[in-house]
């Protein structure tokens, strides 16, 4: 197994992508960890977990948002475990789509600016410390697509905003052995969902569904790819190049 004997750290894995991811790691044979902002659905991921490979999840309420919330978390999860391996942050951002930017409020536009790279910025950074002492690590996030597409409102700017997060997180850590790494997305759908405009621009004509990133996501942590950081991996099916 990829991931065996890892902790796995997974905030916002009560979405479609996180809770997909959660399944891959605890598939691979890593102790996972759930956090988000809803403890009910947190819970019923946990039982899925568990009747699908016999693993026990842990779940935590944690605001994403705020820096206590997530401090007191990761503390504690290091104070029990022997160390956090991974760290996989599914948190999204909500994006007013639809108007152009000239049409689009400057509080509409900027919000998802704020949430993600606040959401960003406290994870990883709270997870790195934790993760120097071991000098040894990794640390994942989802960003959208690069190119430029109408209607979007502050999602595109905060996707990018990650990226050049993630690369100057990538050069402080890599000294200490912790590596960074973000997937890029031109929209995830599930079985038997399409979006046709964005297929349509994807070589394979398909976008990725939850499983597929959660696939790359488990090789991308995995020791089989320890030579990879600093870089997007790209799930776009081609759209982007």
């Amino acid at each position: 197994m990829l991931l065996e004997n890892k902790n796995a750290a997974i905030y916002g894995a009560g979405g479609r992508v996180g809770s997909a991811v959660a399944h891959a790691f605890a598939r691979e044979g890593a102790k996972v960890f759930l956090a988000g902002r809803t403890l009910a659905t947190l819970e019923a991921l946990a039982h899925d977990l568990h009747t699908a490979t016999g693993s026990i999840a842990e779940v935590a309420q944690v605001d994403a948002l705020n820096d206590n919330s997530v401090r007191r978390h990761v503390d504690q999860l290091a104070e029990r475990t022997e160390g956090i391996d991974i760290c996989f942050n599914a948190v999204g951002d909500h994006a007013l789509l639809g108007p152009s930017l000239v049409e689009i409020p400057f509080a509409d536009f900027l919000r998802p600016v704020t949430q993600l790279v606040t959401a960003q910025f406290l994870i990883a950074t709270t997870i790195g410390r934790h993760m120097i002492a071991r000098r040894t690590g990794v640390i994942l996030t989802m960003t959208g697509s690069g190119v430029p597409t109408a209607g979007m409102g502050g999602a595109m700017t905060a996707w990018a905003a990650v990226d050049a997060l993630s690369g100057q997180l990538a050069r402080e850590l890599g000294s200490h052995g912790i590596r960074v790494l973000w997937l890029r997305s031109n929209g995830v759908v599930e079985e038997g969902e399409d979006d046709p405009r964005e297929r349509q621009r994807s070589m394979l004509n398909r976008l990725a569904t939850p499983a597929d990133v959660a696939n790359v996501a488990a090789l991308l942590a995995s020791d089989h790819a320890q030579t990879m950081t600093a870089t997007p991996a790209n799930v776009t099916s081609g759209a982007e190049v």
